[in-house]
């Protein structure tokens, strides 16, 4: 099924009556959104050079297209300003990945949301929170580009909460999830370098994401002891399963393992050597799986999966780690993945600005 051709709506000719109309429409998550003018629609495609009906993202269960012009009707209406439209596109573009399986993270009752990481120097330019509150709300970039998300896989791809999105209890990233990359002080080189971007290229990273979990620590002094109570957190009965993990640490928690001299590397060894639990364990809670415990333990294994153990994740290299947040406070987070298994793998794509 193609991109729905668009059309004009002929909406009151009054703000608060036009907002209504959305609402009647069904086109809003809950809250007001911005009555899409086809002057403020025409503005926000400026910032990209393709075709308005260029298709940047495709549903495979439903065979839903979503355009550039579908794109910027929901970005107007989710209050984004043309310059954050770029990041919109490079996440749909990372979604549109076969490994992200776009339709059982975002129909599945786990109950994830899309987290968007935006990593590089474009994230200063158009002012995206990386400090302070860095998931909480009042950065107009940081709110608008993620309920923009959300909008689209609403009005686009049609998932309506109890209809085709069968999310359990949900979670507060589906209004809006997404955060930029502290550089600042930051010991390690940015992520969108470590994905192998030239160097001033941007990215976006895009994570069907679970619950945020606060992972406090004021005590610790050590690399071992921050990342410790980091894996525990992984490792919780309730979350640890073979999924990938994104894990935020604040600039307090990052000084003292980047002090240290220890490298993105080493944490993510770290981290999947210690986030784990006993066979044993795990059977007296019924999470034990024989078939899962075998992919983590079978051939091509990494060597820090220990026997006995079903450790989060497969390998190191699915724990993403950053520094994100504000100076003061020894709060890190952990998100976990939407799945029990492997049904979504992180991607990402460069930020293309026309």
């Amino acid at each position: 099924m193609a991109a729905v051709a668009p059309r004009i709506h002929e909406a009151p000719d009054d703000l608060l009556a036009a907002i209504d109309y959305c609402y009647e429409q069904g086109w809003t998550d809950g809250l007001p959104v911005v009555p899409p003018e086809v002057g403020r629609v025409k503005a926000m495609l400026a910032a990209d050079s393709r075709p308005a009906e260029t298709v940047i993202s495709h549903h495979p269960a439903t065979g839903l297209d979503l355009s550039l012009h579908a794109a910027a009707v929901n970005a107007v209406m989710a209050g984004c300003l043309p310059e954050y439209f770029p990041v919109l596109v490079a996440a749909f573009e990372a979604m549109d990945r076969a490994d992200f399986n776009f339709h059982g993270s975002t129909a599945s009752t786990g109950g994830s949301a899309p987290l968007l990481v935006v990593s590089g120097p474009y994230a200063d330019e158009i002012g995206m929170n990386s400090d302070v509150n860095l998931f909480g709300p009042g950065n107009r970039a940081n709110s608008t580009i993620g309920r923009a998300v959300r909008l689209i896989l609403r009005n686009v791809f049609q998932m309506i909460p109890g209809i085709s999105d069968k999310s359990t209890q949900g979670n507060p990233g589906k209004y809006s999830f997404c955060i930029a990359e502290r550089t600042r002080g930051n010991p390690w080189p940015p992520l969108c370098e470590a994905q192998g971007y030239p160097k001033g290229t941007s990215s976006v990273t895009v994570f069907a994401g679970g619950g945020f979990c606060n992972v406090e620590n004021h005590g610790g002094n050590t690399p071992e002891q921050i990342l410790g109570s980091v894996a525990d957190a992984m490792a919780n009965y309730g979350c640890i399963t073979l999924g990938q993990s994104v894990v935020i640490l604040a600039p307090e928690h990052m000084g003292i393992v980047g002090a240290a001299g220890w490298t993105r590397e080493q944490a993510q060894d770290f981290l999947f050597a210690h986030a784990k639990r006993s066979v044993a364990g795990m059977e007296g809670v019924g999470k034990y799986r024989d078939r899962e415990y075998d992919t983590q333990h079978g051939e091509g294994a990494h060597a820090l999966a220990e026997k006995g153990f079903v450790h989060r994740g497969l390998n190191p290299q699915d724990i993403l780690i950053t520094m994100g947040g504000g100076d003061a406070g020894g709060h890190s987070c952990f998100i976990p993945s939407w799945s029990r298994g492997r049904g979504s793998i992180l991607q990402h794509a460069a930020i293309k600005r026309s």
